[in-house]
C-alpha cells in the first residue's frame, strides 16, 4: 500500500508507517467483496467527495460559521444557554456513558476476547513494541495537556470541587484535591474511550475487510445498510464531532501562543489577534497539504515528541523535583481512592453547576476528538491482541499524562503553597498566561517560554494537518487517495471554525461545541460497544471452531486406507 502523506507521529525503529488511511484486510472474512472504498462518489472540480457525508456535513458548518459571524452577540448567548442546557440535563449521561466505555474495554481486556488479533489468528505488529508506544504517547501528547496543565490544578485547588465540601480552599489538601481531580479529567476515562474507537475501528478493517470510517463498526448490526441513511448518518457526526473537538483543541493553542507572545514579546493578546494567528498557523498546516512532503510532516511531529520530552526533563530537574515526584505518588494513590465515586458523581444532592465546566466539557472534548485519535491508533496497531492493545492504549498514555501534570501543575501548586508566587491570580486573570506566569519562576524563562510556544505551535500544525486527512478520508467514503484541493478545504475549515468559535464566545464557545457535538456521538458510541461485541463474539465462535478442528485432527488415529 502507498500513501502520499505520513501521519503526524513518530515511529523510530519501526517500518515505515504511510498514513491513517490503509488498505482494508480480512483474514477470517471479507464481509462485502464487491464494494470498494468511494464507490458513490462524485469526482469533479478537483474533489472526490461521498456526497451525502460531504455536502450535508459542509453545508451545516457554513451555516454555522455564516450565523455566527452575522450574529456575535446573539451567538454568544446562544452558545451560554446551550452549554448550561446540555449540561443540566445531559450531564449526567456523559458521566454514565464515560464509565461504559472503560468497563467495556477492561471486561474484552481480560474476557476471552482478549486473545483476539487485529488481523487475524497470524497477523504480526507492523511496529516494534517501543515505536508502538511512542506513537500512542504522541496521540495524547498535544494541545491539551500544554493549556490546561498549569491552570487545571490551580484551579481545583483554589474552588474545591463540591464533591470536597470540608476541603479548605487553597490548603495543601485542596492541592491532594485538585491533582486527584486533574489525574481522573486526564486517566484511565479518555484513553478507556479512545481504546473503545481506536479497537472497534481496527477490529472492522483488519479482520472483516471494510473501510477504515466510522460507519464500518456497525456492519454488525445495519449489515449493508452502512452504504445506506445510518451508514451516512453515522459518517456526518463523526465528521461534525471531529471537526468540532478539533477546533476546540486549536483555539485553546492558539489562546496559549498569543499568551506567550505576549508575555515575551509584549504582542496585543486579543481576539482579533488570535484569530490572525489562527490564519497563519493554518496557512502552514495548509501548505504541508499542498506539498505533501512526508519527511517535513513526519519529522515535524518527531521533534513535537523529543522537544516536549526535553522540556518535561528540565522541569523536573529545575522544579522542585522532590515533590514532584512525591505529588505524582501519592495523587496516584488518592486518584485509585477517589476513582470508584468520583467516576459517577453527578452533583444531584449538591444542586451545584461545578461539572459542566469541567467533568461535562472534558468528557464531550475527549468524546468529540475520539474519531481522529481513534484511527491514528487502530492504523498502528494491526497485529496486537485485543488485551495488549487495550492495556497498552490505557495504561502508559495515561501514566504519562499523570507525569506531566504532576510536573507542571505540581510545580505551580509548590509555588503557590509556599508563597512564592501567586499562580492563582494569573490563572485568573487569564488562564493561557498560566504556564509562563509559572515558568517565570524557574531558570531560563525566555528559553523555556519560547519552546512552551514553539510546542503548542507544532502541535496545532500537526493536528491541524492529521486532522484533514481524518476528516477528507470520512467525507470521500474512506478512499486511500483523495485530491489535494480537497485537503486544503478540509485544512481551512477547521481553522475558519477555531476562529469563528473564539469570535462567537471565546473560551465559553470552545466549551459548548465540544459538548453539543459530543453528545449525539456519545450515543453512538454506546451502540458501538454492542456492535464490536457482536463482531468479537462472532470471530471467537469461528476460532474456536478452529481451534477444535485442529485439535481433533491431532489426536484423531489415522484411518485404514480402503482396500480397492
Amino acid at each position: 500500500m502507498t500513501v502520499d502523506r505520513h501521519i503526524a507521529a513518530p515511529s523510530p525503529g519501526s517500518a515505515e508507517m504511510k498514513g491513517l488511511q490503509v488498505q482494508p484486510t480480512a483474514s477470517i472474512r471479507n464481509e462485502v467483496p464487491d464494494r470498494q472504498p468511494g464507490d458513490t462518489n462524485i469526482v469533479r472540480w478537483g474533489f472526490d467527495l461521498h456526497p451525502q457525508v460531504s455536502f450535508i456535513a459542509g453545508g451545516l458548518l457554513i451555516l454555522f460559521i455564516a450565523g455566527t459571524l452575522l450574529f456575535q452577540e446573539q451567538a454568544n448567548l446562544i452558545f451560554s444557554n446551550t452549554l448550561n442546557f446540555i449540561s443540566s440535563t445531559f450531564g449526567w449521561f456523559y458521566i454514565l456513558a464515560a464509565n461504559v466505555y472503560l468497563i467495556v474495554m477492561v471486561i474484552f481486556a481480560f474476557s476471552k476476547f482478549g486473545k483476539i488479533r487485529l488481523g487475524g489468528p497470524n497477523a504480526r505488529p507492523e511496529f516494534t513494541t517501543f515505536a508502538w508506544y511512542a506513537m500512542l504517547i504522541s496521540a495524547g501528547m498535544g494541545i491539551g495537556l500544554m493549556f490546561w496543565s498549569v491552570g487545571e490544578p490551580i484551579f481545583h485547588m483554589e474552588a474545591p470541587p463540591p464533591l470536597f465540601p470540608d476541603v479548605e480552599p487553597g490548603s495543601a489538601a485542596a492541592a491532594q484535591v485538585a491533582m486527584g481531580i486533574t489525574y481522573y479529567h486526564w486517566g484511565l476515562h479518555p484513553w478507556g474511550l479512545y481504546a473503545l474507537v481506536g479497537l472497534s475501528l481496527g477490529f472492522f478493517a483488519f479482520n472483516r475487510g471494510l473501510p477504515l470510517t466510522i460507519r464500518s463498526v456497525f456492519y454488525p448490526i445495519l449489515g449493508e445498510g452502512i452504504y445506506g441513511f445510518w451508514g451516512n448518518l453515522i459518517d456526518i457526526l463523526s465528521v461534525l464531532a471531529t471537526l468540532f473537538g478539533l477546533a476546540t483543541s486549536l483555539g485553546f493553542g492558539v489562546q496559549q501562543v498569543a499568551a506567550g507572545l505576549n508575555f515575551l514579546f509584549g504582542l496585543p493578546d486579543t481576539t482579533i489577534f488570535q484569530v490572525i494567528l489562527i490564519a497563519i498557523i493554518t496557512g502552514f498546516a495548509t501548505m504541508s497539504v499542498v506539498a505533501g512532503l512526508d519527511g517535513g510532516v513526519r519529522r515535524l511531529s518527531e521533534w513535537n515528541i523529543y522537544i516536549a520530552s526535553a522540556f518535561l526533563l528540565f522541569m523536573l530537574i529545575a522544579g522542585p523535583t522532590l515533590f514532584i515526584m512525591g505529588t505524582f505518588t501519592q495523587s496516584l494513590g488518592f486518584y485509585a481512592q477517589i476513582l470508584p465515586s468520583l467516576s459517577f458523581w453527578t452533583e444531584s444532592f449538591e444542586g451545584t453547576t461545578w461539572q459542566s465546566g469541567w467533568t461535562v466539557f472534558y468528557w464531550g472534548w475527549w468524546i468529540s476528538w475520539s474519531p481522529f485519535v481513534g484511527m491514528f491508533i487502530a492504523r498502528v496497531s494491526k497485529g496486537r491482541t485485543v488485551k495488549e492493545f487495550i492495556l497498552g492504549v490505557i495504561i502508559l498514555p495515561s501514566l504519562l499524562s499523570f507525569l506531566w501534570m504532576s510536573t507542571f501543575g505540581g510545580s505551580a501548586l509548590w509555588l503557590q503553597l509556599s508563597g512564592t508566587a501567586d499562580i492563582e491570580g494569573a490563572v485568573n486573570a487569564n488562564v493561557a498566561t498560566a504556564l509562563f506566569e509559572m515558568l517565570s519562576y524557574f531558570p531560563l524563562t525566555s528559553i523555556t517560554s519560547l519552546v512552551g510556544i514553539i510546542l503548542v505551535t507544532f502541535f496545532f500544525v500537526t493536528s491541524s494537518d492529521s486532522g484533514s486527512l481524518v476528516v477528507d478520508h470520512l467525507t470521500s467514503g474512506g478512499k486511500l487517495d483523495s485530491p489535494v484541493p480537497q485537503r486544503i478545504f478540509w485544512a481551512v475549515m477547521e481553522g475558519v471554525v477555531a476562529a469563528v468559535l473564539l469570535l462567537g464566545g471565546g473560551l465559553g464557545a470552545l466549551q459548548t461545541a465540544s459538548i453539543t457535538t459530543g453528545l449525539p456521538f456519545a450515543v453512538v458510541l454506546l451502540i458501538m460497544c454492542y456492535s464490536l461485541y457482536r463482531g468479537l463474539a462472532e470471530d471467537w465462535e469461528i476460532l474456536e471452531t478452529d481451534e477444535l478442528r485442529e485439535k481433533v485432527g491431532e489426536f484423531s488415529p489415522a484411518q485404514p486406507a480402503l482396500a480397492e
